[in-house]
């Protein structure tokens, strides 16, 4: 008789055992439906708005052009916007019109109350490209009217060459912020 018993809880056991399995399987697919909805609901996510900031800049480092023209390539493209700035650099490097350089003796050039200038080209090309990131900066920064308030030229430390020659290095840099909000302050200082 306890054979019997034994065997037929056994049975009974391994019955109740299937029926919680199969009791259990609708319930993970209830689960895997739960998780695809919160899924499409995380789909829905709203769009972060940029906050608009005051000012973008672009530096340049140790590029390989002269300090002294480029202090007077900055001092011609400060007070215009990128797009401006870079049609003035486009006309010098064509040789249209120089760069006014009249703390230097230098030639004097064709042009209305142009005491001296020159055509640096190198320097020219090398600042159009951390203007044109400026100009990209500030469209990211969601400046609407761009104008380049900060343009500065720095001598940077110069390799040596052969012969204990030392080799012509400057840093870039430039800011650009919005016009509208410049006069805006400017109105307000003088109040």
């Amino acid at each position: 008789m306890m054979a019997e018993e034994k065997t037929q809880i056994k049975t009974d056991d391994i019955k109740n055992i299937t029926k919680e399995k199969e009791t259990e399987k609708p319930k993970v697919k209830e689960k895997k439906k739960e998780t695809i909805k919160t899924e499409e609901k995380k789909k829905e996510v709203k769009v972060k708005e940029i906050p608009k900031k005051e000012m973008a800049m672009a530096n340049g480092f140790s590029l390989k052009i002269s300090p002294k023209q480029s202090i007077y390539v900055c001092r011609v493209i400060r007070g215009k916007s990128p797009e401006n700035a870079i049609k003035r650099l486009q006309d010098v490097i064509d040789e249209k019109r120089p760069v006014p350089m009249a703390g230097l003796e230098v030639g004097h050039k064709k042009g209305r109350g142009l005491a001296g200038g020159k055509f640096p080209k190198n320097a020219c090309k090398a600042i159009i490209e951390i203007v044109k990131q400026a100009g990209a900066n500030a469209i990211v920064a969601g400046i609407e009217s761009p104008v380049i308030t900060i343009a500065k030229s720095d001598r940077a430390s110069a390799p040596y060459r052969k012969a204990g020659r030392k080799a012509k290095r400057a840093h870039i840099h430039i800011e650009v912020r919005d016009k509208v909000s410049l006069i805006k302050s400017k109105k307000g200082v003088k109040k």
